[in-house]
């Protein structure tokens, strides 16, 4: 059963901005204490590499906008050990991230409760919240994604009340120095506000869920960061502006700022601002994480009772609720090795998209078909893998030790369990069955991609589909006579439209010779009219040397037989008129000589961008 999409633009940027601004109400007083005032330009320094991934990722998403995200890429493109342990830290890692969120949300909500009454526990409400947002969750992604609509356009409302209320008590005297600490510290805090950038990564994990997921998951993704980019340098800007030197090490910096130039009353605006900015990171948080044991039960890489779908709600349920407990026992883990460990598997997950469009596009695989393309590749993947990598690097040892804790534990689980499951085929042995010119693939990983444009596109297949998915299919390599050519084809239709194969034959030769049935130098249409009623069938053929149609036309490469009876002419119209809309488009001819196998003919056709007429 599939995931119901519900989602819109305006929902995906929500998820996608609403995951984000929780940084700004926790890190910008850390940062600051690292880098200084100069943590502006780590921001900016961040938001450009996080944009490389974006692209990356907006591109995947438009391919193959399927639950699990970027386990689900990884999976395709590198394989199933791969994408196994990838797919298992990532959602660690988003485990971990939003446990860290509820911790921080429940400290926050236990100031407000200690000032009406008793003191409470902070890791006891972080699991209560932690219950009512698997409860939303459960409920459908539509109900959680209004909530976090209403909650997003608050908390810009009051970042912008904020910036404008602030501008005017800034001090020139507090941005010098500007640099003192030098290149190295800027690249470092890159590295540790990158998980400011992590809301990217949620919204294709739901992917499978929104609505035209080829135009509105780039969209609102690539919105989204220019928002979120602007959001952060206004609002830090005001902060350092503001606070000078007092903004170093501030656990509550925007409350900070707030109270140095303004009453209590924009003061605890802020705070309730932090409050909403968490649940909505939080709550996108267990939405993201929750598709992740789906996309691996899926491909049974863990048991499948983690990707039933509720009948009622058509939500993973067990997936939620398996991710709730991991969150619930995470809540009591040291907030820094949180922090750490899911910033480096963040880093992580940039560079691997940015892998895993180099891997499709250079395999040349026929059905990766994205909606959305990355401008200037493969420059924009090298420049975020390189510079992901620094950051990595620059972030420290302890991160680097977690990502590998989590790798080896997912690795595990691959071993133990989803290795004698394997049998998905990837883009890499693509690549290097290209390389090599060695047979290494069948046509599994096609099919599932067409399989994906189909439920992308919300196609409705019609008799003609129907009748390609099953119709002969004839692939020649040498040059051929007409006759030759026409006794090959009456042969291989014969059976399917249950007419002797020496008729067959004889009637397209008469019908070639009442007028020729070519319709340029590449394609030609013979159809023919036989006996009976209710009978019609298509046969495709491609010749790579040419068919001799005639002296005019001595070297046709692609034909499409129609056959059928009199009772089918306006069937037979509806063909042609199906064939005609698929060739008229440019890459049609290229893409038809570079098909290596017969499905892969099948599915130019199947691919084909026209009009359908689903009765």
């Amino acid at each position: 059963m599939n995931l119901k999409k519900e989602l819109n633009l305006l929902d995906v940027f929500c998820i996608s901005t609403g995951a984000m601004l929780s940084g700004l109400f926790i890190l910008p007083g850390l940062a600051f204490e690292l880098g200084g005032a100069a943590i502006l330009i780590s921001y900016l320094l961040a938001g450009l590499l996080a944009l490389s991934g974006l692209l990356s990722q907006a591109e995947l998403a438009s391919a193959m906008p399927k639950a699990g995200g970027t386990y689900f890429y990884v999976t395709r493109s590198m394989g199933a050990a791969t994408g196994t342990v990838y797919g298992l830290i990532t959602w660690l890692s988003l485990v971990l991230k939003s446990a860290y969120e509820l911790v921080f949300l429940a400290v926050l909500a236990g100031i407000a409760i200690k000032t009406i009454g008793p003191e409470v526990n902070i890791h006891v409400l972080a699991v209560l919240f932690c219950a009512a947002f698997l409860a939303l969750n459960a409920i459908g992604a539509k109900e959680a994604g209004r909530v976090q609509v209403y909650l997003v356009a608050g908390l810009l409302v009051i970042l912008l009340y904020f910036c404008g209320r602030g501008v005017g008590h800034l001090e020139a005297h507090n941005f010098v120095p500007f640099m003192d600490k030098g290149w190295n510290s800027i690249i470092t805090v890159a590295g540790f506000v990158f998980i400011s950038y992590g809301g990217l990564l949620k919204v294709a994990s739901i992917a499978e869920e929104v609505k035209n997921p080829g135009k509105v998951l780039p969209l609102g993704m690539i919105f989204s960061l220019l928002v979120i980019c602007l959001i952060y340098m206004l609002t830090i800007f005001v902060a350092i502006g503001v606070m000078g030197e007092n903004l170093a090490g501030s656990k509550s910096p925007l409350s900070d700022t707030a109270v140095a130039f303004s009453s209590n009353f924009t003061k605890n605006l802020m705070i309730l601002a932090a409050m909403l900015a968490i649940v909505t990171a939080a709550n996108s948080g267990i939405m993201a994480a929750s598709r992740y044991p789906l996309a691996l039960a899926r491909d049974e890489m863990l048991p499948k009772p983690f990707a039933t779908i509720n009948t009622r709600f058509k939500t993973p349920h067990i997936s939620i609720l398996l991710t709730g407990i991991i969150i619930m026992v995470a809540i009591f883990i040291d907030v820094k090795v949180l922090v750490k460990a899911a910033s480096s598997v963040l880093i992580l997950t940039y560079m691997f998209t940015c892998f895993a469009v180099v891997i499709l596009r250079e395999s040349r695989i026929q059905n990766y078909r994205p909606e959305f393309k990355t401008p200037l590749y493969p420059w924009v993947q090298l420049v975020g893998i390189i510079g992901l990598s620094v950051l990595m690097f620059k972030i420290g040892l302890e991160a680097f030790i977690s990502s590998c804790v989590l790798a080896v534990l997912g690795f595990i689980v691959y071993w133990f369990y989803g290795r004698k499951r394997a049998d998905q085929e990837y883009a890499l042995l693509h690549l290097i069955e290209r390389i090599t010119d060695r047979e290494l693939t069948t046509h599994a990983l096609e099919s599932e991609l067409k399989e994906i444009i189909h439920e992308r596109d919300e196609v409705l297949k019609d008799r003609f589909d129907h009748l390609i998915e099953s119709c002969p299919v004839l692939d020649i390599e040498e040059g051929i006579s007409l006759e030759n050519f026409f006794r090959k084809s009456a042969e291989a239709i014969a059976k399917d439209i249950q007419v002797s194969a020496d008729e067959l034959y004889n009637l397209f030769l008469e019908r070639e010779k009442e007028s020729s049935t070519v319709l340029n130098q590449f394609l030609a249409i013979p159809h023919i009219v036989i006996p009976g009623e209710n009978r019609f069938d298509i046969l495709l053929a491609r010749c790579k040397e040419g068919i001799a149609f005639s002296q005019k036309y001595p070297k046709v490469h692609t034909v499409f037989f129609l056959i059928g009876s009199r009772d089918e002419r306006p069937f037979h119209l509806q063909s042609l008129a199906a064939i005609c809309q698929i060739i008229q488009h440019d890459d049609f001819e290229e893409q038809w000589m570079k098909a290596k196998k017969t499905e892969a003919l099948r599915d130019i056709v199947l691919l084909g961008k026209r009009k359908r007429s689903v009765e």
